[in-house]
């Protein structure tokens, strides 16, 4: 609904001016615009404008003899039309006025905005490119800042920020809102930015909220909405992984070529002193035990902010020592963080005292109570339950290993990076950090397979894609290699109902057989690029056969489901 000034002045024929000024009022409401209508007679003005209708206002219109003084008038957006083209076609004149107000609102509006995912590889650039092309489309201005897995990129200058009308975080992941003191911030997911960016920034500007959180006083309920039930539970896990996942990869690949120089027993103590024995050191003594603290603390930060990072880290340190593996670590970061958010709310302090809180008591409260829960609570039966699962999965038997395969692969491809792709990466990267393997093969083959048998299918049957599918092929390919499943998202959204089983049906298959011959991958990530590296996969022939037979088989999916197109 646009908000309409209108102000009527005809010196001749007063009788006109009136019924000018009431077909407007009329088509105005047939329209469902909002509008202030003052008609100048010379017997006086009939409904004056007031000051509270000026502000109001988001374009003028002039109709007939009309000459205005005040300059805050003048700076609206204005038409002028005569007597007789209102009494003509008032619906013309109006939505004449009406797009000159949307075009005028949109001029000089400026956007920032961060994205970022918990692996920080594709959806955090897809967001990135959906919400540029729909600021285009709007006729907007915008600048992106992509916190990915090499760090931010475009980063936003406080000079970009004070000059932003508005800031949109679309992040699977917490990201840190310090810097947008007093801006109107509004926060989503980064899938509403891939599907359509045009709609999620015209959303933002009718729901962005004033970012008024005050970082010295670590309000950690900021954000209450992206902080409840199952969502939220499900961003802060996304989180803990996002900080997690490095020392996973940097471990990983360090012990595999400490195993390329010195054999699978370069941990051992008669080969101390030598190249491999120390990249051993640090790749499993350095990353590797970092791996269960970083997830808990940044669970726990995700939750509380800063003042959760310490319990969160401590409690997370204390499962790893004391057996409870990621399960543990998982679990110590939630509590950290929840006893942090409800202490920082229940102790209250007086104001030059309130400092103290994130700095002293809050870490000194929470991770004392935090590892007294751990220590006595926790650790014990989740020990238990990791040792349990260990022995399952170091044990499974062929039919079991199947079915197993055939989930995790398929929940892979299921939604390309979704929810249910990141639960079963979260899983199989847990997994990694208490020494089983196995798992993450079969997700990142299970990952892979969805582009490359998107790309095989593209060349052998390219009558059933249209010519942007073609030319994506390429591209899908190198994604595909690269464990990007997100390289099959586009031909997924233009046929969902025929491509996603397709692609759900692959990578089980790539899954199943990679767990059925006991394929194990210690690197989490890198897709073709790290199978190279000596010892980073067992049975490296048939893990290569796996992803080969789970892409050929969604190739011929695609190939028996998918219709001939004309064009």
């Amino acid at each position: 609904m646009s908000k309409l000034l209108i102000i009527v002045d005809d010196k001749h024929k007063e009788t006109h001016a009136v019924l000018a000024g009431e077909v407007l009022r009329k088509a105005a409401s047939e329209l469902n615009h909002s509008c202030c209508i003052e008609v100048r007679t010379p017997q006086g003005v009939i409904a004056a404008i007031t000051q509270e209708m000026l502000n109001d206002a988001e374009s003028l219109l002039l109709v007939g003899d009309v000459e205005i003084s005040d300059s805050n008038i003048a700076d609206l957006p204005t038409i002028k039309a005569s007597i007789d083209e209102v009494l003509d076609s008032p619906s013309k004149v109006l939505e004449r006025l009406s797009s000159t107000s949307d075009s005028s609102s949109k001029k000089g509006k400026k956007i920032v905005a961060i994205t970022s995912c918990p692996t920080g590889i594709a959806h955090t650039f897809m967001a990135a490119e959906g919400l540029q092309q729909g600021s285009k489309s709007l006729g907007y201005e915008i600048k992106v800042e992509t916190q990915g897995s090499v760090g931010a990129r475009n980063e936003l200058t406080p000079e970009e920020i004070a000059a932003a009308d508005l800031v949109i975080i679309a992040a699977d992941t917490t990201v840190d809102t310090s810097r947008f003191q007093g801006k109107l911030v509004f926060k989503s997911g980064t899938k509403p930015a891939i599907a359509d960016g045009a709609v999620l920034i015209e959303k933002a500007f009718k729901e962005a909220s004033s970012n008024t959180v005050e970082v010295a006083k670590s309000e950690t309920a900021a954000s209450q909405d992206n902080k409840k039930g199952l969502a939220g539970a499900y961003k802060h896990l996304m989180t803990g992984v996002s900080f997690m996942l490095p020392f996973v990869v940097a471990g990983g690949i360090l012990i595999a070529i400490s195993f390329a120089l010195g054999g699978i027993y370069a941990y051992e103590e008669e080969n101390a002193g030598t190249l491999a024995y120390a990249l051993f050191q640090i790749g499993a003594e350095g990353a590797f035990m970092l791996m269960v603290p970083a997830i808990a603390g940044y669970i726990s930060f995700s939750i509380a902010d800063r003042p959760g990072l310490a319990p969160g880290m401590v409690g997370g340190l204390m499962a790893a020592n004391l057996g409870a593996g990621f399960l543990g670590g998982i679990v110590a970061g939630y509590m950290a963080g929840y006893i942090t958010a409800a202490l920082s709310k229940w102790i209250q302090l007086p104001k030059n005292l309130d400092g103290l809180k994130p700095v002293l008591i809050l870490p000194v409260l929470t991770t004392m109570l935090t590892g007294l829960l751990m220590y006595y609570v926790i650790a014990a039966p989740v020990a238990e339950i990791m040792s349990s699962l260990k022995d399952w999965l170091e044990g499974m038997q062929a039919g079991s290993a199947v079915l197993l395969g055939l989930l995790l692969g398929g929940m892979m491809a299921f939604d390309m990076g979704g929810p249910v792709n990141k639960a079963a990466y979260a899983f199989a990267t847990g997994l990694v950090t208490s020494g089983v393997f196995a798992p993450m093969a079969a997700v990142m083959a299970g990952g892979m397979t969805p582009p490359l048998g998107l790309a095989l299918a593209t060349k052998l049957f390219p009558h059933k894609f249209n010519k942007e599918e073609r030319e994506a092929g390429n591209a899908a390919a190198v994604l595909g290699i690269s464990f990007v499943t997100e390289g099959a998202i586009p031909y997924a959204a233009r046929d969902p109902f025929r491509v996603i089983p397709s692609l759900i049906l692959g990578s089980a298959t790539a899954g199943a057989i990679s767990l059925a011959v006991g394929v194990e991958l210690k690197v989490p990530h890198g897709g073709a690029f790290v199978l190279g590296i000596p010892n980073a996969v067992t049975h490296l022939g048939m893990y290569a056969f796996a992803i080969v037979a789970g892409s050929v088989v969604t190739t011929l999916c695609l190939f028996i489901v998918k219709k001939k197109l004309t064009n």
